[in-house]
């Protein structure tokens, strides 16, 4: 099972965009030694405190400043962009880094109906997601499948789709058309269950995809102890507070008492749409991705980690591959184990 990195970008209270593009790299080269198997971004408008916008230029920035980790879009918000300019842009980047670029695709806008109409996109036509996203693989399929309009660079890339979601929609239609499927479980994990099975008892093979491929996404602080741990969870915990509130803004630093920043009630929506968390030491950690291992059973889990200083989010990560590679490691060793007959 593979393990990987989510990334936004995170501008830090404090900080300025261009040292958050910079730990950005910083934290894929470290992860491509804590053999981390992919490293995402993710497309998002008008938050101060997220430099992922412009999704493609940052995993070209990333990708050329790494080796051999893969590296793409979680993703790109296809409802925002001409499937034909997706289909260039990757193929360049598949062209230029072969073998490393994946392109996760969502439904969602990645922002509000002003956001929409800036990127001279609307958001009241039928939903064209499921017709633009076979538009899209066709162009960087073979060229018998590219019409009139043929992508140059993308045609026969072939670059590895992704449908992401967060409800049964995305999982009806990564399991309709054979692709592997990522749930947004770090943020939004009410259908979590139903929408893995959905994914899993619909899917139909394809060409890309033999069987079921699902990617989990979880929040990852860890650190030396559990209140440590918890402590840099409260950037994370106020960030998802104030954009509730309708105040984005960079990433907040961490507190001593969450719950008089956000009160009680705000508390508990947010304990419920971050639930899918790692939060603690080594041991608390392990035993939670054991938990949550067993009780999805994904084929690949994402990390994702909103922490406020740079050198705990690199500590966090490379304690949690740490972590993980112990844990599939014991698994390894066990499927290896020769099974022996005992008498009782």
């Amino acid at each position: 099972m593979h393990f990987s990195i989510l990334d936004l970008a995170p501008v830090p209270e404090g900080s300025k965009t261009a040292q958050a593009l910079a730990n950005s790299l910083e934290l894929a080269r470290n992860a491509e030694a804590w053999t981390y198997h992919r490293f995402w971004l993710a497309e998002h408008h008008n938050m101060p405190g997220i430099a992922s916008a412009a999704t493609s230029v940052l995993i070209g920035y990333i990708a050329g400043g790494t080796r051999s980790i893969r590296v793409g879009a979680g993703g790109i918000m296809l409802p925002n962009h001409a499937p034909l300019a997706i289909a260039e842009q990757f193929g360049t980047l598949a062209t230029l880094y072969p073998g490393r670029i994946d392109l996760g695709l969502g439904r969602a806008p990645g922002g509000d109906q002003a956001v929409a109409h800036a990127l001279r996109r609307s958001m009241d036509s039928g939903d064209g997601f499921p017709a633009d996203t076979v538009e899209l693989i066709n162009y960087l399929g073979p060229s018998d499948r590219q019409g009139g309009v043929r992508a140059h660079p993308g045609e026969g890339t072939r670059v590895p789709v992704w449908i992401l979601g967060s409800s049964l929609y995305g999982a009806q239609m990564a399991a309709h058309f054979g692709l592997p499927y990522a749930f947004a479980s770090h943020f939004a994990p009410a259908t979590l269950e139903r929408a893995l099975a959905v994914y899993r008892e619909g899917f139909r093979p394809s060409e890309f995809l033999q069987r079921p491929y699902v990617m989990l996404a979880a929040n990852a602080f860890v650190a030396d102890t559990d209140s440590e741990g918890a402590y840099l969870a409260t950037t994370m915990q106020l960030a998802f507070a104030r954009l509730r509130q309708g105040r984005p803004g960079r990433l907040p630093r961490p507190v001593a008492d969450i719950d008089s920043e956000i009160g009680p009630q705000m508390r508990v929506a947010v304990d419920e749409a971050l639930k899918i968390s790692v939060i603690g030491s080594r041991e608390t950690a392990k035993a939670r991705f054991v938990s949550l291992l067993e009780r999805y059973r994904p084929d690949e889990l994402i990390l994702t980690g909103q922490i406020h200083d740079h050198s705990a989010r690199l500590k966090s990560f490379r304690m949690a591959s740490e972590v993980l590679t112990e844990i599939l490691q014991v698994r390894a060793d066990l499927r290896r184990a020769p099974l022996t007959d005992t008498l009782v």
